[in-house]
């Protein structure tokens, strides 16, 4: 019987087809909108993720998210590091600063300045140069994203005048830029995870880029805190709050926070959401109406099925193998375009990342569609008599 339902699948090409795109079309979409809609929500609070070696961030009560700063007193720093249970408690920097470029635009930066003395708080890779680089007069460490992008210099002849036409030349270690009219050499290349505004990362030491911030009376950003061994991190949460009256998240709170924060106060998990129900709702409607023709088209057959002696369960079974067959095709095709998609954008301002639960999601959508077809069709076959064969 199997073999028969599929030749009766394969037998009308044009509508055997129809149903797999359809298929094909919602799972592409599901897929694909909602991996750049996690990548972009992931970028939200990568400048968290990168910054791995703290366990517990120290900061204002009223910060709402990562980006969110809101100054403390460097006086803070060693309130927090009088709370027993703590390792080490150093200070960070970040902030937006002005990069003057050499053809004369501005562009802004993230800023970020780590501990001097012990540079906790570095990128997390660094492609050239070293971190302890950082020491070296004016010294600055550029991601390598930005470098070879928003910060790349013009090329020149050998008048030094800039060659018209010509492709940017990016950033290398011993070039030099002006940050807030300060003079920055650049020390390292590092690769940094995208943050969500995708602005250019600098890193620099705290007190240098305190002199490259502009003139504040409060330039103390987060406190990052190390637990002791052996001590509960939420415990030490709990004490720092209690004796300095700031707020102290783990890291992976922190995080949710932010996530949290561009849920609630944007607009894109609704633009993603109507994307992803678009490709849903245009699938049904494609997949169920073709497989419904489909099962119209063969009613003589499934009648000539009944005439032989077939149950409604026999036909039942014959018609979801029908759609398990388009519905795995569908399925894999969309996935596996998706997939592609994501490779091609992998360098791409896009962001896009594929988890195991979105291909979860994907294949129960499909499989709602596949199942939702099928039923409008085995109403129509399990109402049906076997004398239709006879009919002229």
């Amino acid at each position: 019987m199997y073999s028969v339902a599929f030749k009766m699948l394969v037998g009308d090409r044009a509508k055997y087809f129809g149903i797999i795109m359809g298929l094909t079309f919602a799972a592409l979409l599901i897929t694909q909108q909602s991996s750049i809609f996690i990548g972009l929500m992931t970028r939200t609070f990568g400048f968290i993720t990168d910054t791995s070696q703290p366990d517990i961030w120290v900061m204002d009560p009223k910060v709402q998210f990562v980006d969110d700063i809101k100054p403390l007193q460097d006086t803070e720093l060693l309130r927090v590091r009088g709370v027993d249970g703590i390792e080490w408690a150093m200070p960070l920097y970040k902030g937006l600063i002005r990069a003057r470029l050499e053809n004369g635009n501005f562009q802004q930066c993230n800023v970020v300045g780590i501990d001097d003395a012990t540079m906790i708080g570095g990128p997390p890779e660094m492609v050239e140069g070293s971190l302890s680089d950082l020491r070296r007069a004016d010294g600055v460490i550029v991601d390598e994203v930005g470098a070879r992008t928003r910060l790349a210099r013009m090329p020149r002849d050998q008048a030094g005048n800039p060659i018209p036409g010509a492709a940017p030349v990016p950033l290398k270690i011993g070039d030099a830029l002006e940050l807030n009219d300060k003079r920055a050499v650049v020390v390292g290349i590092c690769r940094v995870g995208r943050t969500f505004q995708s602005q250019p990362v600098i890193y620099t030491t705290y007190t240098r880029a305190t002199t490259f911030a502009p003139r504040e009376r409060k330039l103390l950003s987060f406190i990052l805190v190390k637990a002791k061994p052996g001590q509960d991190i939420g415990e030490l949460s709990r004490r720092i709050e209690v004796n300095t009256g700031l707020r102290a998240m783990e890291k992976w709170d922190f995080s949710v926070k932010t996530y949290q924060y561009f849920m609630k106060y944007t607009g894109i998990p609704i633009n993603f959401g109507i994307a992803v129900a678009l490709g849903f709702l245009v699938g049904t409607a494609i997949a169920g109406q073709t497989f419904y023709n489909f099962t119209l088209d063969n009613l003589r057959h499934f009648g000539a099925l009944k005439a032989m002696g077939a149950s409604n369960m026999r036909l039942l079974g014959m018609i979801l193998f029908q759609a398990l067959i388009v519905g795995l095709i569908g399925y894999g095709l969309g996935v596996g375009l998706a997939s592609c998609f994501g490779l091609l954008a992998g360098r791409t301002e896009l962001s896009f990342r594929l988890l195991w639960q979105t291909l979860a999601v994907t294949g129960g959508a499909i499989t709602f569609i596949c199942m939702l077809s099928a039923t409008i069709s085995l109403v129509k076959v399990m109402r049906l008599e076997p004398a239709i064969v006879f009919k002229g």
